[in-house]
């Protein structure tokens, strides 16, 4: 099952860096990500089941491939565990985040300002970037928001990006995310969300 996951978790990822590229050319100039551009890699934040069964699966592949590559982010990790584990919103022996009010609370103050462990602090690229979580792959394009309700909001866009954009070559610019498929595969996982530090311990 779960390398079945896998191979369709593979053809996802295809389809999102093929939306990544479509936006990209529509974005032109207004579309300021680039390589060595790192604000978006600080500040932890929550990775679903599928994010998580991709990094695993990375690393695992990396400590056959490359260990010495692999030791170097397993150390980077350890080092983002020690700092945080005691304040990590949520059980530390399993990685998985608190999914109470106060844990969601908690998590809004939890390592806001740190480096993710993946960033190459040398290079400002990320060592995992073909296995990366689906929230590094839509940030910075505009991608529709929705409230609770489903109600449309308008856009999430990386705040260096379209700062100079008129609302409508926003809008022409959008990233079309498959959150049908991601929700489909994300079924047959157990719910539940944890952090990309955690994904990279062996």
């Amino acid at each position: 099952m779960i390398e079945t996951l896998r191979e369709r978790d593979g053809e996802l990822v295809q389809i999102v860096d093929a939306a990544l590229a479509d936006a990209t050319r529509r974005a032109g100039p207004h579309l300021a990500c680039r390589p060595g551009c790192t604000p978006c890699c600080h500040g932890a934040f929550a990775i679903n089941a599928l994010d998580a069964l991709r990094l695993r699966g990375a690393m695992e592949e990396m400590r056959a491939s490359d260990a010495a590559r692999a030791q170097i982010i397993t150390d980077r990790a350890k080092q983002f565990w020690e700092e945080f584990a005691a304040s990590f919103p949520g059980d530390p022996e399993t990685g998985a985040l608190s999914e109470t009010d106060e844990g969601r609370e908690a998590f809004e103050d939890f390592a806001n300002e740190a480096a993710c462990p993946a960033l190459d602090p040398a290079s400002g690229l990320c060592d995992v970037y073909a296995a990366r979580p689906m929230t590094c792959r839509v940030f910075g394009p505009p991608v529709r928001s929705e409230s609770g309700d489903g109600t449309e909001e308008g856009f999430s866009v990386c705040e260096l990006c379209f700062t100079q954009a008129k609302p409508e070559e926003t809008a022409a610019a959008e990233m079309r995310v498959p959150h049908a498929e991601e929700e489909a595969l994300l079924s047959q996982l157990p719910a539940g969300a944890t952090i990309v530090a955690f994904c990279l311990l062996p």
